[in-house]
């Protein structure tokens, strides 16, 4: 299974980035939201791991562009430290499945992603 990680944090991306992989995720890992939509057509993703407070392009315009593209139907899993009741409302109204605020324990975020995959099944 393949996950496309949108992080701007280099030590959570590589730690979370790497800890997917010894759970058996194929991850492509973003720095930030500019590559989004042609990561998306070029790596093709079953499920998109999204930090919303991204430079440049937030994880809230991504998920605008997600949403109106082929992509619309992946399930997306926000990792945020964005903890307002406004912001997780805004994610759930633009189609997000999850919304874990940071810090997140590593299992925690791999048991959330299982539980997306298997409802897709």
């Amino acid at each position: 299974m393949k996950i496309l990680f949108v992080e701007d944090d280099d030590l959570n991306r590589e730690v979370i980035a790497e800890y997917l992989e010894l759970n058996g995720y194929n991850v492509c890992a973003l720095p930030n939201g500019f590559t989004f939509l042609q990561s998306l057509a070029e790596f093709q993703p079953n499920l998109i791991l999204l930090d919303l407070k991204l430079p440049g392009i937030d994880g809230f315009t991504l998920m605008e562009q997600l949403r109106q593209s082929q992509w619309a139907q992946l399930p997306v899993v926000v990792l945020s430290g964005l903890s307002f009741s406004k912001d997780r409302q805004r994610a759930l109204q633009l189609g997000v499945r999850r919304f874990l605020v940071k810090p997140t324990i590593l299992p925690e975020i791999v048991n959330v992603i299982q539980q997306e995959l298997r409802d897709l099944s």
